[in-house]
């Protein structure tokens, strides 16, 4: 199992991004998949999850509204289109999936929001 982040970088407060991962090595349309993230000195947080459909998704209160979560099946990516970014949206962002009781995380793409 291999995922891969890409497109974190800088942006200013209200500014967009979108970051991908992308899977291999396991069947990706048949799991669901979701991405986390861990500022310094906290905690991992749970910031959205998507059914291996891409027919059903989750996000954390502190994103809902600016988050998107999306999947392409074919391509075996999952994206996460950020907008309306806050300073405190700032964090290293890991994509994440659950096979069979064990958990794979890729090693994650910073995210800094700052002006």
């Amino acid at each position: 199992v291999q995922l891969v982040e890409s497109g974190g970088g800088l942006v200013q407060p209200g500014g967009s991004l979108r970051l991908s991962c992308a899977a291999s090595g396991f069947t990706f349309s048949s799991y669901a998949m979701s991405w986390y993230r861990q500022a310094p000195g906290k905690e991992r947080e749970l910031v959205a999850s998507i059914d291996s459909a891409g027919g059903s998704t989750n996000y954390a209160n502190s994103v809902k509204g600016r988050f998107t979560i999306s999947r392409d099946n074919a391509k075996n990516t999952v994206l996460l289109q950020m907008n309306s970014l806050k300073p405190e949206d700032t964090a290293v962002y890991s994509c994440y999936v659950n096979i069979a009781l064990v958990r794979y995380w890729g090693q994650g793409t910073q995210v800094t929001v700052s002006s």
